[in-house]
């Protein structure tokens, strides 16, 4: 049976010591572990809070029955020629949250491409630089992560004219830098909005090295985050026939959840019915009755 995982933060509405509970109860087996905001932890943590903080985190998690299968890395919004200006800032920083990583039993740290000149740098004088940027940091990363026990999984984005945006940009950093340690999150929602491409082709593309999902949809403009069926147009039924044909046995792990509009009870069926949807995509592809 495919496990199933989901962003912690979807569970944020319920109290801090029932959220893995009522996740396992839900229906999911793994967790997608949320670093990406700079405000919050690891980066807030003093060093003698830091090791005892994700130690909780990681027990409770077990004392669930969860496996935290996947951590969301730091991520700058804007982006902004800050990654060249502070360079040895960021990477320090991307240590932190991979020693967290690491701390909570997860191998695998998910990496979004560096943005210095913004996302419409393809195809300009910059392009080259952020080509440059985003494989000398992987590089000097991966001894760091290796030594964690840690994959980087790179991430294709949902930025059009951006340098590293597509799954081809992406696989083609991977190609280049050759290495184990790195390997490929797959983003559904960031593939739906590039014209022609399509969810089947994308897993075939990067199936040697494919480790995470990040499952969602949209309506092929914007990077939505829907639930699948929900007003998508993603091909679910290529998608899942791909994984399958693939041999996937990694975590079907889903970045979307119910809108906080809805009353508590609703919002609990929609998470379970989420549960559903994964299973329903890997057993018969999302095919219609």
């Amino acid at each position: 049976m495919m496990r199933i995982g989901i962003t912690e933060s979807t569970y944020n509405i319920y109290p801090k010591e029932d959220r893995y509970r009522l996740m396992k109860a839900d229906g999911y087996d793994c967790i997608d572990y949320g670093m990406s905001n700079l405000k919050a932890e690891p980066y807030t943590l003093a060093p003698e809070e830091f090791d005892a903080f994700y130690a909780k985190e990681r027990a409770m998690a077990e004392a669930a029955g969860l496996t935290i299968s996947q951590v969301h890395g730091p991520w700058a919004w804007p982006p902004s020629g800050a990654y060249t200006e502070t360079r040895e800032e960021w990477v320090d920083i991307m240590k932190r949250s991979i020693r967290a990583t690491a701390l909570l039993g997860c191998q695998n740290w998910v990496l979004h491409p560096f943005m210095p000149y913004g996302i419409d740098d393809r195809d300009t004088e910059n392009s080259p630089k952020t080509w440059e940027l985003n494989v000398s940091v992987i590089r000097e990363l991966l001894p760091y992560a290796k030594k964690h026990g840690v994959y980087i999984c790179y991430e294709n984005m949902p930025m059009r004219n951006f340098t590293i945006g597509s799954v081809d940009a992406i696989m083609r950093v991977v190609r280049e830098i050759d290495d184990d340690h790195l390997r490929v999150c797959l983003d559904t929602g960031h593939v739906n909005v590039f014209e022609g491409q399509t969810l089947y082709d994308a897993v075939y593309k990067v199936a040697d090295k494919l480790q995470v999902l990040h499952v969602h949809d949209n309506n092929e403009h914007y990077d939505e985050h829907r639930i699948p069926w929900f007003g998508g147009t993603a091909d679910w039924d290529g998608f899942g026939r791909a994984l399958r044909e693939i041999g996937f046995d990694g975590v079907f792990s889903f970045e979307t959840g119910p809108s906080r509009t809805l009353p508590a009870p609703l919002y609990g069926e929609m998470l379970r019915f989420i549960v559903k949807c994964g299973h329903t995509i890997m057993q018969n592809g999302g095919s219609k009755a």
